[in-house]
């Protein structure tokens, strides 16, 4: 399908095919719901009020437009699909009221690079898993060689209860961490700026309708509450994280920062990229009930690309290029979207629109596919050379990591997230 919007034909994210969501603002103004489209933003309020919507569209519309998409989370699929037909008709080469709208101009089509994107919703509460086999594994052997596998990884998909306080959108620098660390040559833990901070490759899903608390949510109705995905990087601090994560988990070592690429990839746009989860390794224990189904294991699964790059200070200096680290897949995932919803609402725990899962780190199973430099580099054992002749064991300050995603498959236009990017700060000066 091609778009009258010139830039969205062929573009390698935003086609006609995606419509992602987001919320966007203009020189510090007034936050906005938009919907990308090739190199613009497409105002949805401005199209409301043009009364470009009717019926069951204008009521989600309406729904989107108060600057976070809670709201819209809320609503059915059906209501959802609604809105987003009505926009496909809207923005096609041949759709409905072109002229009006392009009588609108920039006010209806606003500059994506003259914009800030922000969070697009109000996240109440973040639960990151577990759910990259391979990544388990990899980490896993770096502690236990002969037994790297928990014994309840393949029976729960395994998750923690994570910070949403600071959950940024892409573009926005953090402050390296500081915390306790203990090193190997002392006896006692120091206070100290983290020296081993690692990216983590993972996605994040945007939770729609919830349930009543004490009312699980069944594996055959998780599909209906699942909003739309994202990518998200769970910063983390290895040192700050070793130290503390037993007998809890982690704490300090992940809440400082986790970042999110702004536009909601919606579920309904993502349903030409469904394909069967990846089956189990033969000896591998079935779900248990409640998280087996036969429609979810034959078509619960997507087919994403995801690719992380880094940019140095000195790449930055010179011109260069981002470097790109590692290719992987959600096709490494053990466990499938819905598994995650339906275990985390099995003992009445109560989901609300807008709440985020991250999927873990989603690493492959090879060289190449790592989706973290703890993994790349066997937990500090050697560093990654970058064609610059730069090395890097973990990231320093300046760094820039970048994600991004795609969608492809054989007759349907592809689609992509967009990026999710951050630069580490330096860590803050601590005063006695």
């Amino acid at each position: 399908m091609n778009s009258w919007v010139s830039s969205a034909n062929g573009h390698p994210d935003f086609s006609l095919a995606n419509l992602p969501f987001g919320v966007f603002s203009i020189a510090g103004g007034e936050r906005c719901t938009g919907i990308a489209i090739g190199d613009r933003i497409y105002d949805l309020k401005i199209a409301l009020n043009a009364g470009l919507f009717k019926g069951t569209a204008q009521v989600a519309a309406i729904a989107a437009v108060g600057g976070s998409l809670n709201e819209f989370f809320a609503l059915s699929r059906q209501e959802r699909k609604a809105l987003r037909d009505r926009l496909t008709a809207l923005l096609s080469e041949d759709g409905e009221e072109v002229d009006a709208q392009q009588a609108l101009g920039d006010s209806l089509l606003v500059d994506a690079s003259v914009c800030a994107l922000h969070v697009p919703a109000r996240i109440q509460d973040y639960t990151d898993f577990y759910v990259g086999i391979h990544h388990a594994e990899n980490v896993g052997k770096l502690f236990r060689p002969d037994n790297p596998l928990m014994p309840n990884y393949k029976y729960v998909p395994i998750g923690y209860h994570g910070r949403a306080s600071t959950i940024v959108a892409s573009g926005q620098p953090f402050v390296r961490p500081s915390g306790q660390l203990k090193l190997p040559e002392i006896d006692i833990p120091i206070h100290s700026p983290s020296r081993r901070l690692d990216y983590e490759l993972e996605v994040g899903l945007w939770v729609g309708a919830g349930n009543v608390m004490g009312e699980p949510i069944d594996i055959r109705d998780a599909r209906e509450h699942i909003a739309g995905l994202c990518l998200l990087n769970d910063w983390s601090a290895r040192d700050i994280q070793a130290w503390e994560y037993q007998p809890l988990g982690p704490f300090l070592s992940k809440s400082f920062a986790s970042t999110i690429s702004p536009w909601v990839v919606m579920s309904e746009a993502l349903e030409p990229f469904r394909c069967a989860q990846p089956s189990r390794p033969s000896g591998d224990p079935s779900p248990q009930p409640y998280l087996q189904n036969e429609e979810d294991q034959s078509s619960g699964a997507f087919d994403i690309k995801l690719e992380v790059l880094i940019l140095t200070p000195r790449m930055r200096e010179e011109g260069e290029a981002p470097f790109r680290l590692s290719l992987s897949s959600t096709l490494n995932m053990y466990w499938t979207f819905a598994q995650m919803v339906t275990h985390h609402t099995v003992n009445g725990c109560q989901l609300n629109p807008g709440d985020l899962f991250g999927t873990g780190t989603l690493s492959g199973p090879k060289a190449g596919s790592m989706g973290s430099l703890l993994e790349m580099t066997e937990g500090g054992k050697h560093s990654i050379t970058l064609p610059n002749g730069e090395t890097r064991t973990f990231l320093e300050d300046g760094d820039e990591i970048i994600f991004k995603a795609r969608c492809e498959h054989e007759g349907v236009d592809s689609i992509g997230f967009g990026e999710c990017r951050a630069v580490v700060l330096p860590a803050k000066e601590r005063h006695p």
